[in-house]
């Protein structure tokens, strides 16, 4: 017996590639199609002495949209958004709805203080500080003679 791999992508020299491409469903269900429906917001993380800055672009949202919770030393922000347009004419009406939503999740180290989490939410941009525990420093070597 032989076994035969077969890729999941269609082949381009089989003259069915087009049906092979559209009709299994591999081009609208795929992951790629998923995520430009419902993208992730880009995130940047910077560490300085004190803290952890994250920055999430999470623009046409208000603070009360957000749910941020930590678990288990997992961070996560979680934000929801629903709006519903109607366009009343005199013929006719048009009711649009449209449903935004994501969640991130971060695994937090060690060194940080869970109850001193700040989150503020400007200008397009949610800003959440995690303060991190002072390590106490050891004392440098010490050298002591034997008398």
């Amino acid at each position: 017996m032989t076994l035969m791999k077969k890729s999941n992508f269609p082949f381009l020299w089989n003259e069915k590639w087009m049906t092979d491409f559209f009709d299994n469903g591999r081009f609208f269900d795929s992951d790629m199609m998923k995520m430009m429906a419902n993208p992730m917001p880009a995130v940047n993380i910077v560490e300085n002495e004190k803290e952890f800055v994250i920055e999430l672009a999470a623009p046409g949202l208000t603070k009360k949209d957000f749910n941020v919770t930590v678990e288990n030393g997992v961070l996560t922000i979680f934000a929801e958004k629903e709006l519903e347009k109607e366009d009343l004419k005199k013929n006719y009406t048009r009711k649009e709805y449209s449903f935004e939503k994501f969640e991130r999740s971060f695994t937090l180290p060690e060194n940080v203080i869970v109850d001193k989490i700040k989150a503020h939410y400007e200008d397009g941009i949610l800003k959440l500080e995690v303060a991190k525990k002072e390590v106490a420093t050891l004392p440098p070597k010490k050298e002591i003679l034997v008398a």
